[in-house]
């Protein structure tokens, strides 16, 4: 039977995915210790959850008004420690917890990414996985000495030709290249290990990749596009992807249009799960829920949402009074998320404001939250899983631990019951907990868009 996968969506910071979250009477503060992560970790390994995973960016969301001032006296995302340090920790404090975290391809060089995940990968035993982002703004390439943030789609372009590298790496050595008998004094066998030759348009890497073959093989690939080019890239790379629905058949359609394109490209659907974001609010009763809803709503501040929709559309708020209309030439020069601007152009039917842009994207504050009991909410679940508008969700708290411990408590035992979802792990990398094979070499070259870019390696 078809079973969802469920996803904790962590930020190594002060505050959730809700930028409010730190203000939450309930909220532990402590985000800077490794007890804080793996008290996480632990929660969702109660819950028997595939996978915890940390979104990241590379600088404070600091575009609005020009400096740190406002943001960082109100706490909107301010704090950003190193996430992959962080799931080290939280990998620690777990034993089948999958945990991933996030590296820009813009930013990053693909060797130092491909090394940097295959270690953790063995040292968590096969439960690692990376989230490919390509960056959204003009802050993070001044944090990395750039003058601007590089355009959509070359963003996109750079990326294919950084995965071709580090697959490419992971690939170098093959299953069986380490021998390490001492008895002998071979260590490793040198035809199954694989010099790499690389020359693209946006990089280069020659050289021999340095670790070997991890428990599943490397980790587990995770993306989360949105615009056409970005969807592209998905159905292209990712083994597990996150999205967002407006409404369960626009879910529908879209799932159905990802799928398809995965299958366009050589790779089999059904070994590519789809997660949309879930908030879940959950109580004993409804009226609770809703009275921990409403204390939620109120911990809101104007800042919190105009501060994350400048720096998630590279272009400064502030620069504009709330109901006047932003330019053709201003949408088009917004650099970042495309799909939200998108989106927003297409509901308003006109040049949007920016109090478009709050009310339609709820930038800030939790996105179409499911507000309920544990009934209401596994029923919410149940009906896009069974209506195959996703596999599985990326569920988003509201402050930590709580909400997380609430849902553990009250929602995954309903959805067991109902048969929704898994009450053990099926075993100890994150590829069996997902149903995913172990990687064969080579294999991600048989796309038909492959196009024979240049790798020359074993």
């Amino acid at each position: 039977m078809r079973q969802m996968v469920l996803v904790g969506f962590l930020q190594a910071q002060n505050c959730t995915t809700l930028a409010s979250a730190w203000r939450h009477p309930d909220a532990r503060s402590d985000f800077t210790t490794a007890a804080y992560y793996q008290r996480i970790g632990q929660v969702l390994e109660e819950g028997k959850f595939q996978l915890a995973f940390f979104d990241d960016r590379l600088a404070m969301p600091d575009i609005y008004g020009g400096n740190p001032a406002e943001v960082v006296a109100n706490g909107v995302r301010v704090v950003k420690i190193d996430p992959v340090a962080t799931m080290m920790a939280m990998g620690f404090g777990t034993r089948y917890l999958g945990v991933g975290s996030t590296a820009s391809t813009t930013y990053y060089e693909p060797f130092d990414v491909a090394r940097r995940f295959q270690t953790v990968d063995h040292m968590l035993g096969g439960r690692a996985a990376w989230n490919v982002v390509t960056s959204v703004n003009d802050g993070e390439a001044h944090n990395m000495g750039r003058e601007v943030h590089m355009d959509h789609d070359l963003r996109y372009d750079r990326a294919d030709e950084f995965m071709d590298i580090v697959l490419s790496c992971w690939d170098g050595w093959e299953d069986g290249a380490l021998i390490v008998d001492k008895a002998s004094g071979r260590f490793a066998d040198p035809s199954k290990v694989h010099r790499l030759d690389y020359r693209g348009k946006f990089l280069n890497s020659s050289g021999t990749f340095t670790v070997p073959r991890s428990p599943q093989g490397h980790p587990v690939i995770i993306q989360a596009g949105a615009s056409a080019r970005g969807k592209t890239f998905s159905a292209r790379w990712a083994e597990t992807v996150f999205v967002g629905y407006a409404d369960l058949e626009e879910g529908k359609r879209q799932y159905t249009e990802f799928k398809t394109e995965i299958a366009r490209l050589g790779r089999d659907p059904d070994l590519t799960t789809v997660n949309t974001i879930a908030y879940p609010v959950v109580a004993e009763t409804r009226t609770e829920a809703e009275d921990k809803m409403a204390l939620i709503d109120s911990l809101y501040k104007e800042v919190d949402g105009l501060s994350l929709l400048s720096e998630a559309l590279n272009f400064d708020f502030k620069k504009k009074a709330m109901d006047e209309a932003f330019s053709k030439d201003e949408l088009a020069g917004m650099s970042g998320m495309q799909a939200m601007r998108d989106r927003v152009m297409r509901l308003t039917g006109r040049d949007p404001t920016v109090r478009d842009f709050l009310e339609i994207t709820r930038r800030g504050r939790p996105r179409e939250a499911i507000v309920g009991s544990a009934k209401d909410i596994a029923d919410r679940l149940e009906l896009w899983f069974s209506e195959r508008a996703c596999d599985g969700y990326v569920v988003a708290g509201t402050h930590m631990p709580g909400s997380f411990e609430d849902f553990v408590r009250l929602v995954v035992p309903e959805l067991q019951r109902r048969g929704l979802f898994r009450k053990d792990y099926a075993g100890a990398t994150l590829r069996e907990n997902l149903g995913l094979p172990i990687p064969r070499r080579n294999a991600w070259r048989l796309s038909p868009d492959f196009a024979g870019r240049t790798v020359q390696g074993g």
